[in-house]
């Protein structure tokens, strides 16, 4: 019988099902580190909320340990890859406390619009100035998301029943899926100019940081309102204390912050702002079902081998692991840079298999290029979860296998259908494996270019006239940007048949250090430029 430790406090219903299912367990909680290391070893599984830190050593420690699971969505508190080092299986529950958080964020919303906590603390203190609170409604007001995701969309079906205009900012929502939202789908700086409340709704990931910075608040709309229940790190804090003190944003409430805990921010004691200390998930219900989701999913694992919500390891058998494994790699960083090419949303994946890759099962190497594709937009995603949330967002995908012969032994294709210049198109990518091991990319939108995918890249279509790759050269190394590789593909441009065809080069670079935004205006502006985007690989 499998073994497990209920390592936090949680909801009594995680005991009940692990022991129901036929898994032993031992409810131990507040265990020093030094306590937690001298008994791990005694465990198939552990399940923790954020208290209790599976660090290097306490992996180190764990002999029969197989799976760690997390009653929540944060991780911080696990040493992945520590965990993945000695084979232990991370899981998360991402959508138990989806509902608790986004109506976190209403309250949130009311509150700021009648100023609840201030004229609370006004009249308990004895004072009774009913004159000097005086609230917004919320009925006909704009509300902007950014991010329209699992907790954006239940924001926006309550925000609807108030009868407010919800438009949202998100590069993964379709246009038929914002009709079935009954939302609007918009530019980010269509948003910033309309809503009169701002609610974010994304992860933390390099593309989201500071995505409220202070050139975008600026551009926000006099007596803007802004609420932040995702994560901390979305808002340049002291910009938005700037907002405040100037009047410009009327008021801004955050449930989470740059540096947690917040015991002291700039922000507190400003008029008009609220704070909560991450708050999103406190929800008796919430709790309830982010232990019931680990428990379930723990037990799975334990007892049948079933992968749910895994954070390192994609759901695969142990006859197909070692042969998909190089191919997952290859298809996860396809789906990366097609995510990264494709920046005005995806409503549908195609992945094509030829030569040795058409004899495969399709589906961990379909999750692995949906992984590798949104994960540019979630830090949550993984091969077990990326399909679902494929589907929550109506991306349409296909998977096609072709006999026919092709230069490579093997090659793998990923095409998308996105917006390209405001107009819906596909963009594609392909590559193979060298000696069955080493994934390299072959082919951007048909042009042959091969290149491995690592580490921070450089993707540049120009106009393909003499001078241009000295110019570059010029332009990166007067900013101190070392080339490591440059790989180059060139083609003839017919897409405009009332101008003249010119010819198009493209370049994919690797440089040793991610480049500077001002040197990528730099490189923008250079003649004969015509798309630069900096690109970011593991």
């Amino acid at each position: 019988m499998p073994k497990v430790l209920i390592a936090d406090e949680m909801s009594p219903k995680a005991a009940e099902i692990f022991r129901a299912r036929g898994v032993e367990v031992d409810e131990i909680t507040g265990l020093a580190k030094d306590e937690l290391i001298k008994i791990v070893g005694d465990y198939d599984g552990v399940a923790v909320r954020s208290t209790t830190k599976a660090t290097k050593d306490v992996f180190a420690a764990a002999g029969r340990l197989k799976v760690i699971g997390r009653a929540g969505i944060g991780v911080d508190n696990i040493d992945i890859p520590a965990a993945s080092a000695k084979g232990v299986v991370v899981m998360n529950t991402p959508f138990g406390n989806s509902i608790t958080t986004a109506e976190h964020a209403i309250a949130l919303m009311f509150a700021l619009a009648r100023q609840l906590p201030e004229a609370d603390a006004s009249t308990q203190a004895g004072k009774w100035e009913k004159n000097r609170f005086m609230g917004v409604e919320l009925t006909a007001k704009v509300l902007g998301l950014i991010g329209a995701g699992n907790i954006g969309s239940i924001v926006a079906d309550r925000a609807l029943g108030l009868r407010m205009k919800v438009i949202a900012f998100d590069p993964f929502l379709t246009p038929e899926r914002a009709q079935d939202l009954g939302i609007e789908k918009v530019s980010l700086d269509d948003l910033l100019a309309r809503a009169d409340i701002i609610t974010l709704h994304t992860p933390l990931t390099d593309s989201t940081r500071n995505i409220l910075s202070a050139d975008a608040l600026a551009k926000t709309k006099p007596g803007v309102r802004i609420v932040n229940c995702a994560r901390g790190g979305l808002i340049d804090e002291a910009a938005l204390k700037a907002g405040l003190d100037s009047g410009h944003i009327a008021g801004a409430a955050l449930d989470v912050f740059a540096k947690e805990p917040a015991k002291e921010s700039p922000l507190f004691g400003t008029p008009n702002f609220i704070s909560t200390p991450h708050l999103g998930a406190s929800t008796d219900e919430a709790q309830v079902n982010v232990a019931i989701q680990v428990a379930e999913q723990m037990s799975d694992f334990l007892l049948t081998g079933g992968v749910t919500n895994a954070l390192n390891v994609p759901s695969l058998s142990a006859e197909e692991a070692p042969r998909l494994r190089p191919y997952m790699t290859l298809a996860e960083q396809l789906g990366s840079l097609i995510g990264q090419l494709a920046s005005e949303g995806v409503s549908g994946v195609t992945v094509e298999v030829e030569g040795a890759a058409a004899e495969l099962n399709l589906k961990p190497i379909t999750a692995a290029v949906l992984a590798g594709l949104m994960r540019v937009h979630s830090d949550t995603v993984n091969m077990v979860n990326a399909p679902f949330l494929a589907r929550e967002r109506d991306i349409a995908v296909a998977e096609v296998r072709h006999e026919r012969e092709t230069d490579y032994h093997t090659l793998l294709r990923v095409a998308v259908r996105t917006q390209i210049d405001g107009v819906w198109g596909e963009r594609s990518v392909a590559g193979t494996l060298f000696g069955n091991a080493a994934a390299r990319l072959v082919e951007i939108g048909g042009i042959r270019v091969e290149a491995d995918l690592h580490g921070p890249m450089l993707f540049i279509v120009n106009e393909d006239r003499p001078g241009f790759i000295g110019r570059l050269g010029s332009t990166l190394g007067a900013a101190n940007v070392n080339i490591g590789t440059f790989h180059l593909g060139r083609r003839e441009d017919f897409r405009d048949a009332n101008a003249r065809a010119g010819a198009e080069a493209v370049l994919l670079l690797s440089v040793d250090e991610v480049i500077p935004a001002e040197v990528l205006g730099q490189i923008k502006a250079l003649p004969g430029v015509r798309q630069v985007q900096a690109l970011s690989f593991a």
